[in-house]
């Protein structure tokens, strides 16, 4: 008998099946058509919501601006009448309409303007400040945030008193300057002018805010590398900081333009419930027309001119971050 055949043969160990693939591993079939509806039905209530408080208001508005409506209609005298556009005719034919538009449209690009240089500024300070400081300025810029527009009117109103107001008393302490009595609301420009200041009070701290989160996203390493290519600060902000924070930029802006050109109440409690033709703007004009003179189809037609220069400002937004997206 031979060695080969006393050996006891190896035993080959029988080939490893692969383990059945986990859960998450197998492929996914693809949704159905209910995949797509989901969406549709989480946006389903605040669409609802939307359609219940905006729907009818805006149709009613577009319905009046073609009718010729005042009081009798309003009581039920005579019944309403359509006259075409004979409202828009009538408005853009009138020469104190255009006189308010202008004046709308530099009340509001002055407070925007100021709104984002002055946030932009004070954001970039609470950058180099220490966390305890940021904290308490934040939590400042919050409670005069969240203040009632017409208690921030209020107190505005009594800052500017002619008799009592207390920054009258403390110019007037400063050399040279003698402005005991001075009233602030003798002139359109001044007057509106202290209405803009409040508008940017109000208005400051959200856009403070939403651009110090947006400072956070800014890298440091971009920062550094400017600096050591020998970028000043100016520099480093211009060619690092304001192309990353160009996106929420231009959507405060385009909120700051649509939130100035809808200013009503503040105008409207600065005067006393009876603004004056120099303070007038777009909506207390639209307001006026048809709660004073009792021409609700007029006061109509100048509201719905309002919001097609409102959908032309959005227009411009929803442009401009297209161009960013295709960018990115």
């Amino acid at each position: 008998m031979s060695a080969a055949d006393t050996t006891t043969p190896a035993k080959v160990p029988p080939p490893r099946q692969a383990p059945p693939p986990a859960a998450w591993d197998r492929p996914r079939r693809p949704r159905g058509s209910g995949g797509a509806a989901t969406p549709w039905l989480l946006l389903a209530p605040c669409l609802l919501v939307l359609a219940l408080v905006m729907a009818y208001p805006l149709v009613r508005l577009v319905t009046l601006s073609f009718q010729k409506f005042g009081q009798p209609q309003l009581w039920g005298f005579q019944g309403a009448k359509w006259v075409g556009f004979a409202n828009f005719r009538a408005v853009l034919g009138d020469g104190e309409f255009w006189a308010v538009v202008l004046r709308t449209l530099v009340f509001a690009a002055g407070a925007v303007v100021l709104t984002m240089v002055l946030g932009m500024a004070i954001a970039l300070l609470l950058q180099r400040v220490s966390t305890w400081m940021k904290t308490l300025v934040n939590i400042v810029l919050v409670a005069s945030w969240g203040m009632p527009v017409i208690v921030a009117t209020t107190v505005f109103k009594w800052l500017f008193d002619s008799d009592y107001g207390i920054l009258n008393a403390l110019l007037s302490k400063l050399p040279g300057v003698h402005l005991i009595g001075h009233n602030w609301f003798a002139s359109g420009p001044q007057g509106l002018a202290v209405i803009m200041l409040l508008v940017v009070w109000g208005a400051v701290p959200f856009v403070v805010i939403t651009l110090g989160a947006g400072l956070t996203q800014v890298p440091k390493e971009l920062e550094e590398a400017a600096r050591l290519d020998g970028a000043g600060a100016w520099g480093v902000f211009r060619y690092v900081t304001l192309p990353i924070l160009k996106p929420v930029i231009v959507m405060l802006t385009t909120l700051s333009v649509i939130w100035d050109m809808g200013v009503f109440p503040q105008v409207f409690v600065m005067r006393g419930g009876h603004p004056e033709a120099e303070f007038q703007v777009l909506n207390t004009y639209s307001y006026d027309r048809a709660f004073q003179v009792n021409d609700y189809a007029q006061g109509s037609a100048i509201a719905l001119l309002t919001v097609v220069l409102l959908l032309g400002v959005v227009a411009v937004y929803m442009r401009q971050m297209l161009k960013i997206g295709d960018v990115e």
